[in-house]
């Protein structure tokens, strides 16, 4: 489906928007709301790969308005041949090394993509289409060791990750174009968010993944129970659904000027509230015991009798700790709900609800969840 530029099947009647990242979870739930909320041009950008990587939007390949393009944030020369070309109303730039631990491996990488890259860019649309909308996805991460909470739209950037710093560098390349060349170039802080499509590497999709991974285990009575293996279960983030974050960066760009806000749901949840509520969305409860690198979570009941198995659900390693741990984020998004209406509509025990219920599909226990009575709202 990836096409050369000159190749594409444009409208030349409508805007078009150059999504980045688009075979990730935010890239692809854009295109889908674009495509279901106007009748603009969508050309989505992904990384060429060895390895086929394009699940999150293969449904797209019959959308007459859907275009895939090859896209490299660290290729200064086809980013600047693909904007020259393309010439977009609007770019939404998704695309980014976005593994916080592994931005302490990578450094150099995780800057040439999340800073330099946007900085070609920017540098690209200047020259070549200064009436385009830039945005660039920000992250809660460039206030690390904050000073206040909830954190708005004043707080300093004082980033604890190389991922966080690379992110708080190009915010202030993204403030230095728009304010010397007039460009709509703007920078929201997005708080966790996620959803069905998250990859699995991400903490969150692993805990509902192998939490179902479990319960089919014990279900299918196979034993014994391989844990999930977590660090810092007490890490407070605050998550929001990945869907109510796109329609609100998609609000940015068609506000009348180019500002810059803070997305959250308003609450901070614990990594283990969240393993709690996964294990109950398939009807497991637990226990933590012990305590530090010992703590584990029991299993109490479920599927099968605790007699049954040897039932360690949980358990620590330290691993996967950060060399600099971010302990507690929680966004104050007032500034964008009274301004742009924005509010998000799945809120947490929702959104992990959600999650179960895809990995249940996915491994053909759909039913399940629901003859487990677990309450879920908004699953589409």
């Amino acid at each position: 489906m990836s096409a050369d530029v000159a190749k594409l099947n444009l409208h030349r009647s409508e805007k078009t928007v150059m999504i980045t990242g688009v075979s990730g979870q935010d890239g692809s739930l854009m295109a889908d709301y674009l495509l279901k909320t106007t009748t603009h041009n969508i050309i989505g950008g992904a990384r060429r790969l060895a390895v086929h990587n394009h699940g999150n939007f293969t449904h797209l390949e019959n959308q007459s308005r859907f275009s895939l393009v090859n896209f490299d944030l660290t290729d200064t020369h086809s980013i600047d041949k693909l904007i020259r070309e393309i010439r977009p109303h609007y770019f939404i730039n998704l695309a980014a090394q976005t593994f916080v631990k592994s931005s302490w491996d990578f450094p150099v990488q995780t800057w040439e993509t999340n800073t330099t890259g946007v900085l070609h860019i920017l540098e690209a649309i200047r020259q070549h289409c200064p009436k385009c909308r830039f945005y660039n996805a920000g992250s809660s991460e460039e206030f690390g060791d904050v000073a206040y909470s909830p954190q708005d739209e004043k707080h300093p950037l004082r980033p604890r990750s190389p991922y966080g710093a690379s992110k708080a560098a190009a915010r202030q390349l993204v403030k230095v174009y728009r304010e010397s060349y007039n460009l709509f170039a703007i920078q929201s802080w997005l708080f966790n968010h996620e959803g069905p499509r998250r990859g699995k590497e991400f903490v969150t999709r692993k805990i509902s993944s192998q939490v179902v991974d479990i319960y089919k285990s014990l279900k299918g009575k196979f034993t014994p129970i391989i844990p999930l293996e977590l660090g810092n279960l007490d890490a407070m983030r605050d998550w929001s659904d990945a869907e109510d974050c796109v329609k609100a960066i998609w609000l940015m760009l068609n506000n009348a000027a180019p500002v810059e806000y803070v997305v959250s749901s308003g609450k901070s949840h614990s990594i283990r509230e969240f393993v709690e509520l996964a294990f109950e969305g398939v009807g497991i409860k637990g226990q933590w015991v012990g305590k530090g690198v010992e703590e584990v979570y029991k299993y109490v009941s479920g599927p099968v009798s605790p007699d049954a198995i040897e039932g360690t659900l949980v358990k620590i390693n330290p691993s996967f700790y950060r060399p600099a741990e971010v302990d507690s984020l929680c966004g104050n998004s007032t500034r964008i709900r009274k301004e742009l209406g924005w509010k998000p509509q799945t809120d947490f025990a929702h959104l992990v609800a959600k999650m179960i219920y895809n990995d249940m599909q996915l491994a053909g226990l759909g039913d399940d969840f629901f003859n487990l009575h677990v309450k879920v709202g908004g699953i589409k």
